[in-house]
């Protein structure tokens, strides 16, 4: 007895359209790259590196992008609010107010827009799903910057704030708090590492043992831009090996083994 083949399934993300903030590098390229496999239609937008030039922390450049949805595919199902900059290391005491600004501007402003901007178009065609990322780095102090850091906690409550604020829209509006990735942003400390030979400490701090890849964290936002996290919202996703189960300590002075 024969059976008919059947077509390939389609993606999770068939037949819609997203918006991916800081597409160029990173964790922003492997979403894009990702989400176009699974169907979607993708406005890649960074400074230099993707399809858009675009800057995630100027309302002009963000309601060009949603204009952009609207004009060319007739809707916008999810927005990526990726962008970001570190800042750096550099204390609060050597900090300057334009410091913060810009690093407040591109980090938490950039997703303020996002969600602003992108939630009427989605209301419009019945609901949507809006992902900023956060860090660990805005859930407790030592994992990055002052500024950095946070912007990165203010990402954090903002999303909880939109997704109150957007009840009755079925507009999920959640967070991707990534560890140790990767990245054009982590590549100084990254190369520091190898060039020093202590490229094998790196994410030594969570139980994983291993710092993570920009895919790792796209898998994340899939799940978040996909009806597969239909009823997440108001969440702030960790995708950090476990580094912040517990803060970091010292093995030996506890006198704890591995297994």
């Amino acid at each position: 007895m024969s059976y008919p083949e059947h077509p390939p399934a389609p993606g999770r993300l068939q037949g819609k359209t997203i918006i991916v903030t800081g597409a160029g590098s990173g964790i922003g390229q492997a979403s894009v790259e990702l989400f176009r496999r699974e169907g979607a239609t993708v406005i890649a937008a960074d400074l230099k590196g993707a399809d858009h030039v675009a800057d995630a922390g100027n309302e002009h450049d963000v309601v060009r992008l949603v204009e952009m949805a609207r004009e060319e595919h007739g809707a916008l199902h999810a927005f990526f609010a990726n962008a970001g900059i570190s800042g750096g290391l550099a204390s609060i005491f050597e900090q300057s107010p334009d410091d913060w600004q810009e690093i407040l501007r591109v980090n938490l402003i950039g997703p303020f827009l996002a969600i602003k901007h992108a939630a009427p178009l989605m209301k419009e065609r019945g609901g949507g799903s809006i992902i900023c990322t956060a860090s660990v780095a805005g859930l407790r102090a030592g994992a990055g910057g002052p500024a950095y850091s946070a912007s990165k906690a203010g990402v954090i409550n903002l999303v909880e704030v939109a997704a109150t604020q957007l009840a009755g829209a079925n507009i999920r509006v959640n967070a991707i708090c990534p560890g140790l990735i990767e990245t054009g942003m982590t590549k100084p400390f990254y190369d520091w590492a190898r060039a020093s030979g202590k490229e094998s400490r790196l994410g030594s701090l969570n139980p994983l043992k291993r710092g993570g890849e920009p895919e790792e964290i796209a898998r994340a936002a899939l799940f978040l831009a996909s009806d597969d996290s239909s009823y997440v919202n108001g969440h702030a996703l960790v995708v950090d090996g476990g580094l912040s189960v517990s803060h970091p300590y010292n093995k030996q002075a506890y006198g704890v083994t591995s297994a």
